[in-house]
């Protein structure tokens, strides 16, 4: 009996405590790593020598504000042309150039106002026919690969669980995905949690759920 009393209370205090562990873990890493701009600083200008004391954080308000300035910039003339000046230098270095095209047009890829990936959450058959998991709809296939694809198929990221980082790039037939009435994050949540935490139930599915369940009532 003072077992289970034990395990039950010991498993409630997990869940409270690893989630806030994990939350608090990342945040300082990636606090941590953008502190590193201090560097680009004198010694004399680094809080511990102003103040006496270590500030965590201040390099990445700096960073955040060099991004921040960094935008504005490129949004005028004469930044747009600074832009491409580097761009077409860095396009001259051999290695560099193919390093900073791919991860560039990824980068416009995914965080463009106007891109269209991971903007659908679709629901597919995979790894094989009977088994479904959620997808995110990244494009359409282009270049040489879609002159040897009969009908329309659309370009498939299969993230994998409980890391979506990796995953499976696969091109399917439009009329074998579903796309499903669920948020990226959502998704996202879903298969984090291994399928543990389900999306809300969208509104309109939820009405017709009961009014379907009311009129078998009534029959």
């Amino acid at each position: 009996m003072r077992s289970g009393f034990f395990k039950r209370y010991f498993i409630t205090g997990l869940l409270i405590w690893v989630p806030l562990a994990i939350t608090a873990w990342v945040l300082n890493l990636i606090v941590g790593t953008m502190d590193q701009s201090l560097r680009l600083l004198p010694e004399s200008l680094h809080p511990q020598n102003l103040l006496g004391v270590n500030v965590p954080g201040v390099g990445a308000l700096i960073t955040l504000l060099v991004i921040l300035l960094t935008g504005v910039a490129a949004a005028n003339f004469i930044g747009q042309k600074l832009v491409r000046w580097w761009e077409g230098l860095l396009a001259r270095i051999p290695v560099v150039n193919s390093i900073y095209k791919g991860v560039k047009q990824i980068s416009d890829t995914l965080f463009s106002p106007n891109g269209q990936a991971f903007r659908k959450a679709l629901l597919v058959q995979y790894p094989r026919e009977g088994s479904w998991t959620i997808a995110f709809q990244t494009g359409q296939p282009g270049g040489d690969v879609a002159n040897h694809l009969t009908g329309e198929f659309v370009s498939v990221y299969v993230p994998t669980t409980p890391n979506p980082t990796s995953g499976f790039f696969l091109m399917m037939p439009r009329a074998e995905v579903v796309e499903l009435d669920m948020t990226v994050d959502d998704a996202l949540k879903y298969i984090i949690s291994m399928g543990v935490v389900a999306p809300p139930v969208p509104a309109a599915t939820a009405t017709a759920n009961t009014l379907t369940i009311s009129r078998s009532a009534q029959v």
